[in-house]
């Protein structure tokens, strides 16, 4: 409004003459409008005040070519189209309805789970789609010579050894499906994937099929990576030195095109969440800032007290999955065998159950702040989850693989094939077993336990019943659990590849499930929380589980012995060795030569002086940042400081109003434009302008007020 009343400002018609300092800014204004290169079209003003900015910028003796003008019409139907598409697509999003309506109801802390939900539903997919392209599609396409009859060995092993076959009456198709049998012989797991010799193709699938699972955990490295670091930057403008007051919220918030009354529904909710997280935070801080140093040493010493009590139960939990693990395992000749099957998955489902309420019930006997309650649950139930599986994994590469246990069992064969003739299928359905049997446990919930407790809070009154009330939608709880059930698939994507598939049907379904609940079934948490402040730890605790997919499969690919009689590497004593024997069978010499440099520890000198290089230069462009910011902030100072003196030139220049005239609101003038000078002389007689002192309070970044 001020460039607007410093271009608009020249003599009226019956009015005084121009003062020099007006026309000084009326030309400084123009100057500064034509020698910019912002777009006309971005610029606040009114159309008929653009065209005169538009016909400043060229005046009637340069005239623009017709290529020039063919351009700037090409450039511009481009903009146009490519804001059509974004638009296109955001309304052709998956679940974009869903979420914006999630978001306006319950804040945009619980919108932020069922967003991480469809950010690894795209995970999923674009590992199922890495894995199609390169190993099934080949498969099926180049049609591989029969690798001739499976292996027949002569396995001698004690009578204890041999496996139960009797068949329990209610072992039927659908116990199949459930633990995996059923797709034995298909794609779905390791042991169906069969080809000829490596001389005998020109497309190795051998290769494609080795590197495709750390293709898609690179791939979703990088996925999870670069959303982390899209959320950094909002982390500062989170501090208090950052955050916009309460009254900008108040008279921003609102948007005035909103027609349907249900969008108007979404939105009074949204700002009231909005409200509520500013109040909770704001409550947060100052009570932390009240706390004295003897309050502070006593919660630390509570804390550590605390902590130790969790880690125990954390010890206990852990030993409690091993001894399931190694039980089922053992006991394959025991008649409810089949029952011992899902034992494994049943105790880390009750672990995890039990381990969050017991972690809550030590931290609230302590009278924590509810803030420091919910960090310390949620990081030991991170440390949960994360050991569970990691126990699990190392409990089956001790069963099956005698991993650091008695290797007597494992000398002939590298691995225990009395009792697992296709270990890396018995991985799989392992896997798989504990997939399905998560997705199973959130649909048990749901439907058996959220379902019938709101009918009955619904159906009756009492103390009791109000003390029970409904299920309260916990964000952590669920992130932690879906969290686990992807890292439980990065795990498979060796023994069973097609598992990232089945895993996309269970969020899918897992979506729509958690929604109804939401809805219907749920309350929302009582602490609210912001999408920003939450997103980074749930990409977090998803990379903690990357990499504990990670660690196994890369030694069980470079160091584990194959199963002699399934699967694509029969005849390799470990599945990398494919890579050395096609290097020598498909590089000339000199790549070969290269890759072994590359390899070596020669290569290791000139890499790490590489990658001190690129950190320095990262470190270097981080502080340059920092410097630029710090400017920035002052120069955002000067202009404010530049913009009120304005005001009060202006203020100046106008003249005083009569002492008869009415010092009330007036509605404002019409037509004030660049082409209508007169509106800035004769604004009205009720404008007496903006007062010289005392000048009004202007927040800005870093607490700075003016």
């Amino acid at each position: 409004m001020l460039r607007q009343w410093s271009v608009q400002s020249g003599q009226a018609p019956g009015g005084p003459e121009p003062e020099p300092a007006a026309d000084e800014l009326w030309e400084s204004e123009m100057e500064r409008l034509c020698a910019s290169r912002a777009p006309v079209r971005a610029l606040p003003y009114a159309m008929a005040d653009k065209r005169l900015i538009r016909q400043l910028r060229e005046p009637e003796g340069v005239k623009t070519s017709c290529w020039q003008r063919w351009q700037c019409r090409l450039q511009m139907a481009g903009r146009r189209l490519g804001e059509a598409a974004q638009r296109l697509a955001r309304g052709f999003g998956l679940w974009e309805g869903a979420l914006y309506e999630i978001g306006g109801l319950f804040g945009t802390g619980i919108q932020s789970y069922f967003t991480f939900l469809r950010f690894l539903l795209l995970l999923n997919l674009l590992t199922v789609l890495v894995t199609v392209s390169f190993v099934l599609l080949p498969l099926a396409w180049l049609q591989p010579p029969d690798p001739g009859p499976t292996l027949n060995l002569t396995l001698q092993c004690p009578s204890s050894h041999q496996t139960y076959t009797g068949v329990p009456k209610f072992h039927n198709q659908l116990w199949n499906v459930l633990t995996g049998k059923a797709f034995s012989n298909t794609y779905l797991f390791y042991g169906a994937y069969r080809v000829g010799p490596e001389s005998s193709s020109v497309y190795s699938i051998r290769l494609a099929y080795l590197l495709s699972p750390l293709a898609c955990l690179l791939l979703c490295f990088c996925g999870t990576l670069r959303r982390m670091v899209k959320g950094l930057p909002q982390k500062p403008l989170l501090s208090w030195d950052y955050r916009v007051s309460l009254s900008a919220k108040v008279f921003s918030s609102w948007d005035f095109c909103i027609q349907v009354q249900a969008a108007a529904t979404i939105k009074k909710h949204e700002i009231s969440n909005e409200f509520k997280v500013e109040l909770e935070e704001g409550h947060r801080f100052q009570l932390v800032q009240q706390q004295s140093q003897v309050q502070r040493a006593c919660h630390l010493l509570t804390y550590l007290r605390v902590n130790i009590l969790i880690g125990l139960l954390v010890v206990g939990a852990i030993s409690a999955i091993f001894w399931a693990t190694e039980y089922s395992q053992d006991n394959k000749k025991a008649s409810l065998f089949v029952l011992l099957q899902y034992l494994p998955p049943g105790v880390i489902a009750l672990v995890n159950f039990l381990g969050p309420l017991l972690f809550v019930f030590l931290v609230q006997l302590e009278n924590y702040p509810p803030n420091t309650e919910v960090n310390l649950t949620l990081v030991w139930c991170v440390v949960l989850k994360l050991a569970s599986l990691g126990m699990f994994s190392f409990s089956l590469g001790r069963t099956m693989l005698c991993i650091g246990g008695n290797k007597t069992s494992c000398e002939p064969y590298g691995y225990n094939a009395c009792d697992y003739q296709c270990w890396e299928n018995s991985v799989g359905q392992e896997l798989y077993k504990l997939s399905t049997f998560n997705f199973l446990l959130t649909v048990a919930f749901a439907f058996l336990v959220s379902l019938p407790r709101r009918l009955l809070v619904e159906r009756f009154s009492g103390r009791f019943w109000t003390w029970l009330d409904r299920e309260e939608f916990l964000v952590p709880k669920n992130v932690l659990d879906i969290v686990a059930g992807q890292t439980v698939t990065w795990m498979g994507l060796f023994y069973c590849p097609l598992l990232p598939l089945l895993n996309s049907v269970f969020i899918f379904l897992t979506f729509y499930i958690k929604k109804y609940t939401l809805l219907r079934n749920s309350r929302a948490s009582s602490r609210l929380f912001r999408a920003s402040s939450s997103t980074f730890f749930f990409q977090l605790v998803l990379l903690l589980g990357l990499l504990l997919a990670a660690v196994p499969l890369g030694y069980v690919v470079s160091s584990i012995h194959s199963s002699w009689d399934c699967g694509l590497f029969t005849n390799y004593s470990a599945p990398w060795q494919v890579v050395p024997e096609l290097v020598a069978l498909r590089l000339p010499p000199p790549g070969q030569r290269a890759l072994h440099y590359l390899s070596s520890h020669a290569f290791s000198f000139p890499l790490l002086v590489m990658l001190s290089l690129v950190l320095t230069v990262c470190v270097s462009q981080s502080q340059a940042n920092a410097r630029a910011i710090h400017g920035l902030q002052k120069q955002l100072l000067r202009q404010v400081r530049e913009k009120w003196h304005l005001v009060e030139d202006l203020s100046r220049l106008l003249p005083e109003p009569d002492p008869g005239e009415s010092l009330g609101p007036r509605r404002p003038r019409p037509g004030l434009s660049l082409e209508d000078p007169a509106g800035l002389r004769s604004p009205g007689p009720g404008w007496r302008g903006p007062p010289s002192e005392p000048r009004p309070q202007v927040p800005l970044p870093g607490g700075t007020e003016l």
